[in-house]
């Protein structure tokens, strides 16, 4: 047997291969040393026999409670991904391989690489979006943006700040897939109201690396809004700025959330600035969401801020604050829908980018609103 992760997005240690009925791995930790939990690796050589899996410092990662519940993404052709039963004991994720396999990826949702997202950048540029580098990240990867549409109406869509929530990306290609159909009445309406600017990927370094949580030099990204600098955070900084450029009526940041089994929308409602009416948009915004695609909710998510007390560091805030924007933080699960489990795939690719195509109805219920920020 062999394991591997020296490729795109890989990250695994190999402690001890000697059992395999008891082959010990750790997951690498961010830059920084402050975050883990993403792990994407190959394991070779199975013959046909099965395997159990041990990665031995769960307990030290950055969302220990998450491996509660969650089962590892696999795959044999890096096309189709499953889940693998996946134990969390005594600290340690356990996952058992099955008999009958030769050589299998693992990985904590199924990845997005560069070459899918350079491919979904051609795609988007093909179906006539407008495709400029922003400017380059530490490690000199390219920071892409795409601009489509020709209303008055600016609007800002991200993803994976955070660039082990592969979930994000998934989800952009629905959405840009949908959004540039020229056959779609919904899609042509939106691109005549609004010009959109799409992020389908902040984070290109960490995603290369196989992080969870940070960039090049160990920061959060979404911790970098209020003062953002070239030196820590240059891919905030380069979107922030241009945002100053093109101004903001809505923005949504695109993520994943390791505990939580639910598809919902955090707000800045903590912001100084929120109004009762801005409120009641975000929640036109949300029952629109739900009635396009039942994977959405608005029961569980995460507590609301109090007044004044918003973190200004965070993007939705920020940007909510800075411009009066509606802006929003959809969260996905790395686990299942809990009110729709599928016990094969999990939450997946597909159902993201579902998810991704449905947003334009919410998009749509609010255009007329959103004129009252220009």
């Amino acid at each position: 047997m062999h394991i591997s992760s020296t490729f795109d997005a890989g990250n695994i240690e190999v402690v001890d291969i000697s059992d395999r009925d008891d082959v010990r791995l750790r997951i690498v930790k961010d830059a920084g040393g402050e975050h883990s939990q993403w792990f994407h690796f190959r394991v070779s050589g199975l013959d046909g026999e099965p395997a159990t899996l041990v990665i031995e410092n769960a307990h030290t990662t950055s969302y220990p409670k998450a491996w509660n519940g969650y089962q590892a993404a696999a795959s044999v052709d890096r096309q189709t991904w499953i889940r693998l039963p996946t134990s969390y004991e005594d600290g340690a994720l356990v996952i058992q391989v099955p008999a009958g396999l030769q050589t299998l990826w693992l990985a904590y949702f199924a990845p997005y690489s560069r070459e899918r997202h350079h491919d979904l950048i051609a795609s988007a540029v093909e179906e006539g979006a407008l495709h400029e580098v922003l400017g380059s990240t530490l490690d000199g990867e390219d920071l892409d943006l795409l601009t489509l549409g020709e209303g008055e109406l600016p609007i800002w869509v991200i993803a994976r700040q955070h660039p082990g929530e592969t979930m994000a990306e998934w989800w952009m290609e629905g959405f840009l897939g949908r959004l540039l159909d020229r056959d779609d009445a919904l899609a042509r309406k939106l691109l005549g109201a609004a010009t959109f600017y799409v992020v389908p990927n902040m984070n290109p370094d960490g995603s290369r690396r196989g992080h969870l949580r940070t960039n090049a030099v160990g920061a959060n990204l979404n911790r970098e809004w209020a003062e953002p600098t070239m030196e820590r955070a240059p891919e905030v900084k380069l979107v922030r700025d241009r945002m100053d450029r093109t101004g903001v009526v809505l923005s949504l940041d695109v993520h994943g959330d390791e505990e939580l089994p639910y598809n919902f929308i955090s707000g800045p409602e903590g912001v100084p600035s929120w109004t009762d009416e801005r409120e009641e948009v975000r929640q036109r915004f949300e029952r629109a969401y739900e009635d396009a695609n039942p994977d959405f909710q608005r029961v569980h998510g995460y507590g609301r801020d109090e007044p004044g007390k918003a973190n200004l560091t965070m993007h939705t805030n920020q940007v909510a604050e800075r411009f009066g924007a509606l802006a929003m933080t959809l969260e996905m699960p790395f686990k299942d829908n809990a009110d729709a489990p599928d016990e094969d795939a999990g939450w997946s690719p597909e159902r993201s980018a579902q998810l991704g195509a449905a947003v334009l109805h919410p998009l749509a219920a609010v255009l007329d609103e959103l004129r009252a920020y220009v």
